[in-house]
C-alpha cells in the first residue's frame, strides 16, 4: 500500500508529496521533501503508525533540495539513502548545491528549504541503472530517466512507477506542466526517458508534485506536448532577442494564462507556482537552448 505524504509546502496542499510504503523492513519512504517541512513528513510518517527512526530505507528521485533536502536528517536517524551515482557527491558534500542555489534563492533559502547537512558515506547508496532494491519483500527497479536532471531515478514497483519530476508537474483535476529549471533540462533526453516510461508495464504513475494518476498514455502525451511548448515559446523570445528580465515576467503570465484556460482559480495557480516556480523553467530553458547554440537556427 503506498501511503502518500502531503508535506504542505509553503502552507499549500497537494505541491509536494513523500511517499510511504510498508514493507517486511519498516516503513520505506519515496522522497524525503525539503528539510523546512521535515516535521510534516515526521507527523505524516506518525499518522501511518511509524516512527520517523524506523525508517531504515529512503529512496530519492534526485538531489532538488524539494524531493531530497530532508535526506540527511532521515541518515541522521538511522535510514539508507539510495540515490543516482551523480548525484551522490552532492548529498556527501552539499556545498556546492547549497551555495548554487543560494545565488538563486538568497535570503529565502532557510525559509523556502531548510537546513542542508552532509549524508555521511556509510548511508548512502549509488544505485546503477536497472538495479533491483530487495527490500522487506517488495522489489524497487531503478529507471535511469534523464532529462529534468542527469541525475535522476524513476522507481518502480509493481505496476506503480513514482516519477520525480520525469513525468511532470500535476496537481488534482488540473493540467500537466514541465518543471524545467537550470542546470541540466535537455528536451531530447527527458523525451527519451519518457519512451522508457511508455514501454514499462505500469497502470500508475506516482508524482511527488502531486499524487496518483492511471491515464499515463494521455498524461505523457500531454507532457511531451507542453515540454515542445513552453522550449519553442522561450527559443522565440531569444530569437527576438530577449533576455531572463524580459521574458520572465512575459513567462508568468503565458504560463498563468494557461492555467486559466484550463479553469483554476488564481488559489490553484499558487500551488502550481508553489510546486513549479515559473521563473525557474525560463533560467533553465535558456541554459538548454544556450548550450545547443541552436538559437537562430
Amino acid at each position: 500500500m503506498v501511503n502518500i505524504i502531503d508535506l504542505k509546502f509553503q502552507g499549500f496542499s497537494e505541491a509536494i508529496a513523500s511517499f510511504l510504503i510498508e514493507s517486511g523492513d519498516g516503513p520505506v519512504l519515496v522522497e524525503t521533501g525539503p528539510h523546512s517541512t521535515f516535521q510534516n513528513l515526521v507527523a505524516g510518517v506518525n499518522s501511518c503508525g511509524y516512527q520517523i527512526e524506523d525508517v531504515k530505507h529512503v529512496l530519492l528521485s534526485h538531489i532538488h533540495f524539494d524531493h531530497a533536502g530532508a535526506a540527511w536528517a532521515l541518515a541522521q536517524t538511522g535510514a539508507k539513502v539510495y540515490v543516482h551515482p551523480l548525484g551522490a557527491k552532492h548529498l556527501l558534500d552539499p556545498s556546492r548545491l547549497y551555495e548554487s542555489a543560494k545565488r538563486i534563492y538568497k535570503d529565502q533559502m532557510d525559509i523556502l528549504w531548510g537546513k542542508l547537512e552532509p549524508v555521511k558515506q556509510d548511508r548512502l547508496i549509488q544505485i546503477p541503472d536497472q538495479e533491483t532494491l530487495k527490500i522487506g519483500g517488495l522489489n524497487f527497479k531503478a529507471h535511469h530517466t534523464p532529462g529534468h536532471a542527469i541525475h535522476h531515478i524513476a522507481w518502480q514497483l509493481e505496476d506503480s512507477l513514482f516519477t520525480g519530476d520525469v513525468a511532470g508537474v500535476r496537481v488534482g483535476n488540473g493540467p500537466i506542466v514541465a518543471p524545467c529549471p537550470p542546470p541540466d533540462i535537455h528536451i531530447e533526453h527527458w523525451k527519451e526517458s519518457i519512451g522508457k516510461i511508455r514501454n514499462m508495464a505500469i497502470s500508475k504513475l506516482y508524482l511527488t508534485h502531486y499524487g496518483e494518476f492511471n491515464d499515463i498514455d494521455q498524461h505523457l502525451s500531454n507532457l511531451e506536448f507542453i515540454l515542445d511548448d513552453w522550449a519553442n515559446w522561450i527559443k522565440d523570445k531569444m530569437k527576438k532577442g530577449k533576455g531572463p528580465e524580459e521574458a520572465t515576467p512575459e513567462f508568468q503570465e503565458y504560463v498563468a494564462s494557461q492555467l486559466r484556460e484550463e479553469g483554476l482559480n488564481e488559489n490553484e495557480i499558487g500551488r502550481y507556482e508553489a510546486a513549479n516556480p515559473a521563473w525557474m523553467s525560463v533560467a533553465g530553458l535558456m541554459r538548454y537552448w544556450n548550450k545547443l547554440g541552436g538559437i537562430g537556427a
